[in-house]
């Protein structure tokens, strides 16, 4: 075959020649292009038919409106609304008037001589008639009913509240003195700075141990502060100032609160070797 025919041929052709084009392949190859466009024509029109049937069918639904009804010259009015019911008050009771009953005081029963006997029992008669008491007393008879206690007028108020007064003692005993701020090496120092400043005015009297007593608040103030002993001395007048015009103090503590309470400070100053 020449080269003009075999450009002239399909590329089937040429790929089949010198076979069995009889043979279903060949078949199958040359009706492809027919056959898919066929079954792409068919779904294209199953899905048109799909779509409009859908389309026409929801146009054709109609949406129920919900009847209009007229009321006329109808006028609306509100109804009243009854009376709040106020329950009455619950019926006080009354008090049956104080009764002047006949009254027999009760005797113990004892054989006694009768020259030692102080007062006679009483007889049957009064004990039927009368209400044993505490007392002998004449009123009228007892009729076996008992006349409930009678009931107190007042304010309706238990007990007057009672202004206590508070006790405002500093306290001497107590379970937690008052200490200084920073603990015993604060105080050490703070003296030391106290007792420096006017050692060229110590003498021989001063040299010892002062006792200065004062109180301490709730607030850590201090007050009363006194010497106890050494009295006149620069040494007493050194701590008493020292103490006065010192930092606050923590307050004593007595059954986990603070409490003003006493406080007793010795101060020494030892003789220099």
């Amino acid at each position: 075959m020449d080269t003009t025919a075999i450009s002239q041929m399909d590329m089937l052709d040429i790929l089949f020649r010198e076979r069995n084009k009889s043979y279903g392949a060949y078949n199958l190859r040359k009706t492809y292009n027919k056959r898919l466009t066929i079954a792409l024509g068919g779904m294209l029109c199953i899905t048109l038919l799909v779509t409009g049937y859908h389309t026409f069918f929801l146009h054709q639904i109609v949406v129920e409106q919900p009847p209009v009804i007229d009321m006329g010259d109808y006028v609306v009015h509100r109804i009243p609304e009854d009376d709040p019911v106020i329950p009455p008050d619950p019926p006080k009771a009354t008090q049956s008037p104080a009764r002047n009953i006949e009254t027999v005081q009760f005797t113990n029963v004892s054989i006694t001589k009768d020259n030692e006997v102080i007062m006679s029992p009483a007889d049957m008669e009064q004990i039927q008639t009368a209400m044993i008491d505490v007392n002998t007393h004449k009123g009228d008879p007892f009729d076996g009913k008992i006349q409930p206690p009678d009931e107190p007028e007042g304010t309706n108020v238990i007990a007057t509240p009672v202004n206590e007064k508070i006790n405002d003692e500093p306290l001497i005993i107590v379970e937690k003195d008052a200490s200084f701020p920073g603990g015993a090496d604060a105080w050490r120092k703070y003296v030391e700075k106290a007792v420096l400043s006017a050692s060229d005015d110590f003498e021989e009297v001063d040299y010892g141990t002062v006792i200065v007593e004062f109180v301490v608040d709730t607030q850590g103030k201090v007050s009363g502060v006194q010497a106890t002993n050494m009295k006149g001395t620069k040494l007493a007048e050194v701590a008493v100032n020292a103490i006065r015009k010192g930092p606050r103090w923590i307050p004593a503590m007595q059954n986990g609160r603070y409490v003003k309470a006493w406080r007793i400070q010795p101060v020494t100053l030892l003789r220099p070797n």
